[in-house]
């Protein structure tokens, strides 16, 4: 049944837009465990594991599962029998479910393009006000900087990895994310994060402190990140470069 082998695709990578969304809390099982042997314990887990994820997937796409015959599909295939319906109902029920997740992606797709672009249409209009104050500079990129210190040490590159002091908002001013309150600097390679901040750190010395205003296309773009910053978001980064390595 090769058919299978697409659910479990499906289930697996999930589809485009879901992937934030909370996965859904088990109940606290409220019946004495049976299980005495480490291969009883395995076996539980493993099936219990295998379950966890289907019903997780399913729910993020509204789709109604029905538990009894998901249960007698998974027991008639360890029992080793034959599929309960014949390969042409098999195939049109595979591809009914793929053309169900294909018209609910295209849904959340429509509908992650309007916050984007909605979201954009803000940081536009944002960036403009920003880049009206003397303070504040441009680059050919968009990126817009405000120099708040000037450093005298070194100025990073590429392939430096550089220790810093940020503080991540979105133009509303929502913290984000932020290494002050965690109480100590971030390490990382400049490369390897997003072109605003590679830009950015470049026009920096060490001991400098810097505010960035970066496009969405210098930022996350049209996907986002962590469900904490919208698709097509500008943002805003106080930076310090403490040491460049």
């Amino acid at each position: 049944m090769k058919q299978v082998c697409v659910v479990v695709l499906l289930l697996s990578v999930g589809a485009m837009g879901f992937a934030q969304k909370t996965k859904t809390t088990p109940k606290p099982s409220q019946t004495k465990s049976n299980l005495k042997t480490e291969d009883q314990k395995i076996s539980y887990v493993i099936g219990y594991d295998i379950g966890q994820k289907i019903l997780n997937d399913i729910t993020q796409r509204n789709f109604n599962l029905l538990n009894p015959f998901v249960l007698q599909g998974l027991q008639d295939a360890f029992n080793g029998k034959q599929p309960a319906l014949p390969d042409s109902a098999i195939q049109l029920a595979m591809m009914t479910f793929q053309s169900r997740v294909q018209a609910q992606q295209a849904v959340e797709m429509e509908k992650q393009q309007a916050v984007a672009a909605e979201a954009k249409r803000a940081g536009d209009t944002f960036l403009a006000e920003c880049a009206k104050k003397d303070s504040v500079k441009a680059t050919g990129s968009g990126l817009l900087y405000k120099m708040i210190r000037d450093g005298q040490g070194k100025t990073p590159v590429d392939t430096n990895t550089v220790v810093v002091h940020y503080r991540g908002k979105l133009i509303d001013g929502t913290v984000f994310d932020e290494s002050y309150q965690r109480g100590e600097p971030t390490e990382f390679k400049l490369n390897q994060v997003i072109k605003g901040w590679t830009e950015g750190l470049k026009l920096m010395k060490e001991g400098s402190k810097c505010e960035l205003y970066i496009p969405a296309k210098l930022a996350y773009g049209d996907r986002g990140a962590g469900g904490l910053i919208p698709p097509g978001a500008a943002l805003v980064f106080e930076v310090e470069l403490i040491q460049v390595k």
